[in-house]
């Protein structure tokens, strides 16, 4: 089983290397309602202590499907397909979905979605508690003069 890589965590921040996106079909971990063993996954909250977000990476084998339909309580999902294709179920609504497709799902939506090609799916999953994001992009940030170490090494 392949191990996340810390690269460096100080009091605002936390640096991991999950490594070559190639690799994740070597992470795996125990699901904690199955108790059964997931392989190609791997969740990214605990490793970087975040408090707003859960991301994953998932990978799916060729002509194979995520296994389960699943909805949420509080959380929306955001999957974006970086490789394969295939179809992605929200409730009664199945469509294609490929390399650079993005669904939004809302907690109640019904989801899931399959590998329809002949390579692995590769996809980012972004989860967060719905209508909690106030502010953003650049209405949430102030620019600051700082000077980077990039520079100097």
């Amino acid at each position: 089983m392949k191990q996340i890589e810390k690269i460096s965590e100080g009091k605002n921040h936390t640096a991991i290397n999950i490594g070559n996106l190639d690799d994740i079909k070597s992470y795996s971990l125990i699901h904690t309602k199955t108790g059964k063993e997931v392989n190609g996954k791997v969740f990214l909250k605990e490793p970087t202590n975040a408090t707003g977000t859960e991301i994953s990476f998932t990978v799916i084998p060729p002509k194979s499907e995520l296994g389960y339909f699943h909805v949420h309580n509080k959380d929306e999902e955001t999957y974006i397909i970086l490789k394969g294709s295939g179809y992605y179920q929200v409730d009664a609504d199945c469509f294609p979905i490929q390399e650079g497709s993005i669904i939004r799902v809302a907690p109640n939506g019904v989801r899931g979605l399959c590998n329809t090609s002949d390579d692995e799916m590769l996809y980012i999953c972004i989860q967060s508690k719905e209508n909690s994001l106030e502010e953003h992009t650049t209405d949430d940030g102030k620019r600051i003069r700082f000077t980077p170490k990039w520079e100097t090494i």
